[in-house]
């Protein structure tokens, strides 16, 4: 990687940005059930992509004109597990906006167990038009609360990770199922997370408490698509990349929290 390659791209804040007044930040809670949990009781990364994308569509019921802005793409997910939250436990979800422009957003989620469990997210949100599937501005009314919470109003996209092929990566297929399909037409986010829980089974080190994960999707994937697992150890933890036809369709990083920039 060049140096040129290495300045364009995001430091991302560790740790995230807290929440000026976590007392307005919109909240949920529900339990953690079965299905979310993996062998050892503890959430999955999967399922915790879940519930970001569930409370985003919880918050747009409360706020004003949510119900014209329905269409969302995630860009990228931060989430950062400082301490498991298990099956049974009551998972309290808070989000709240961290900067915006005005057809996206970074959002910040925090889901914190009552048992001591603690996962921190933000996502990177595009705005779209459902029928065009382009990038649509969101409208002043909409916007208000995030503007009148923030002080970054001029955000601009820049990726975390970029594409790499070492040649000691471990490749194997990535089955999709008709259930993988969301609204959209897209393979829904939260099964590139499966993806990441697919790798950790097989370098289960990485998972050491706690761990940062990113994910960026540099392109859709698509129902019918031909999918690859590459997976390698680098010098900043994990690399995983789900590849449809030779080329990368998304990116991530697992890494502890000791080699993440401060």
């Amino acid at each position: 990687m060049s140096a040129a390659t290495v300045d364009r791209l995001a430091d991302i804040a560790f740790p995230l940005p807290p929440c000026l007044d976590l007392s307005r930040a919109f909240h949920e809670q529900w339990p953690v059930r079965l299905g979310d949990t993996d062998g050892a009781g503890r959430l999955r990364l999967d399922s915790a992509a879940r519930y970001l994308q569930d409370i985003g569509y919880d918050h747009l019921k409360v706020v004003e004109e949510g119900d014209r802005h329905r269409g969302w793409i995630v860009r990228r997910t931060v989430i950062d597990v400082s301490a498991p939250i298990e099956f049974g436990d009551q998972a309290h979800l808070r989000r709240w906006p961290q900067a915006l422009s005005n057809r996206w957003c970074n959002m910040r989620i925090q889901v914190a167990g009552e048992n001591g469990g603690l996962i921190d997210a933000e996502m990177f949100l595009i705005h779209v038009d459902i029928e065009g599937g382009r990038p649509a501005r969101m409208s002043d009314r909409f916007m208000a609360p995030m503007l009148a919470a923030t002080t970054e109003h001029r955000l601009r996209w820049k990726a975390a990770l970029v594409e790499g092929a070492a040649v000691d990566a471990q490749v194997w297929p990535f089955p999709l199922r008709v259930t993988d399909v969301d609204h959209y037409g897209h393979v829904n986010n939260a099964v590139h997370w499966e993806a990441v829980e697919e790798a950790l089974g097989r370098f289960p080190e990485q998972r050491a408490m706690p761990y940062r994960v990113i994910v960026e999707h540099v392109g859709p994937v698509l129902a019918g698509d031909e999918v690859l697992i590459r997976a390698w150890r680098g010098e900043r933890g994990l690399h995983i990349q789900l590849e449809v036809d030779g080329s990368a369709r998304t990116l991530a990083r697992v890494e502890s929290f000791a080699a993440t920039p401060s």
